[in-house]
């Protein structure tokens, strides 16, 4: 899920920042850019870890910003199908569990939660099985498989999650 990938690009310097460390600044630059973007390559982008910057740069006519090529260290979450994640359940709704496993919060569809027929109980704020009555409720750690991943929009991760398999489901109550 994590993953550190390396990319190269080019830094925009702006002239009010001539005269300062140029891999601070450009690591500054690089931070706002990337940094809670989505990429479909990439995943979602959570920290810019290094940066190695030229020292000198190219100016176009009319800008009078420098431009320097760098490489880029870059953590990401990248969820990708049949993962197994551990996470925490953090709302319980109707449709399903919503899971923390990480930066983003995973869908267990009421369906995927177990193979027994599960009822929302409101009231209560669970899920409960109809025939051994096990709950799951806000603060539970679970552990499912991603069964979907969709980056359709461009600021957008949504993730669908399965317990329906041995070896998954509750790990410990909240």
């Amino acid at each position: 899920m994590l993953r550190l990938v390396k990319v190269e690009d080019v830094v925009r310097i702006p002239p009010d920042k001539f005269g300062e460390d140029i891999t601070k600044v450009a690591s500054e630059v690089i931070t706002e850019k990337y940094v809670g973007t989505l990429s479909p390559d990439l995943g979602l982008i959570l920290a810019v870890t290094n940066v190695e910057v030229e020292p000198e740069g190219t100016i176009i006519p009319g800008d009078g910003a420098t431009y320097h090529r760098a490489i880029i260290e870059l953590l990401t979450f990248y969820p990708m199908v049949n993962e197994v994640a551990t996470g925490i359940v953090v709302d319980v709704k109707k449709i399903g569990l919503f899971v923390n496993i990480g930066p983003v919060d995973a869908l267990v569809h009421i369906s995927q939660v177990s193979d027994e027929r599960m009822i929302y109980r409101e009231e209560l704020g669970v899920l409960e099985g109809e025939e051994t009555k096990v709950r799951f409720s806000k603060g539970d750690i679970v552990r499912g498989r991603i069964t979907a991943v969709s980056m359709s929009r461009p600021s957008v991760l949504k993730i669908a999650m399965t317990m329906r398999q041995p070896g998954l489901g509750k790990v410990a109550s909240g």
